[in-house]
């Protein structure tokens, strides 16, 4: 992005670390983990193409039994790999998209980042944060006390949820290794993410 898009958008901005994609990954059935591959593509209002979760209403099994009507807030997942460091240091062994994420990064605080924090992706796709991904069972089946381990408590006993962002894909497109991420703010007052 050149000096003069970044002066004309005056919210973007990069106070949470500059981030990068180190892994992409997607799943065409309704697998725990996604397969890494070479790039994905983003659809915009849909989600990852060739991805089971792909589609403007939930796709996510447990909701769909819900209510398959209402609005997929999950058409993208990502995880900062900084987490998988954190996790061996507890005797676990994560790699990129083995707990489903589509898009695992380096150098952003995700867990820091407000609702509706759009994300700039590569050379043209962009994301909204929708909330946090909500740790489920799943986890203990491929490795006992993962799920425990992806949970924890700030200061004032308020629950801290670490297994990634979800997000909506505003603009498509091509999402590789290597790729730069920015952050763009919304505007004020800035709400905090919820589990989604």
């Amino acid at each position: 992005m050149a000096l003069t898009d970044t002066l004309s958008h005056p919210a973007r901005t990069r106070p949470f670390g500059s981030g990068l994609v180190t892994h992409v990954s997607r799943s065409d059935v309704h697998n725990f983990h996604k397969q890494n591959v070479g790039e994905i593509e983003l659809v915009a209002g849909l989600g990852v193409k060739d991805d089971a979760h792909l589609g403007a209403t939930v796709q996510h099994v447990v909701r769909v039994k819900e209510d398959p009507t209402k609005p997929n807030f999950r058409q993208v997942h990502l995880i900062h790999e900084e987490l998988f460091a954190e996790l061996a240091g507890r005797g676990f062994k994560v790699r990129a998209g083995e707990i489903g994420e589509n898009i695992t990064t380096r150098g952003l605080e995700f867990l820091k980042l407000p609702a509706a924090t759009r994300l700039h992706i590569g050379t043209s796709a962009i994301v909204e944060v929708t909330g946090l991904r909500n740790p489920c069972r799943q986890l203990d089946r491929f490795q006992p006390g993962l799920m425990a381990a992806l949970l924890d408590r700030d200061s004032d006993g308020n629950l801290i949820r670490k297994s990634g962002i979800m997000s909506i894909v505003i603009q498509g497109g091509i999402v590789r290794p290597g790729d730069a991420i920015e952050i763009e703010l919304p505007p004020h007052p800035h709400q905090p993410m919820n589990r989604v």
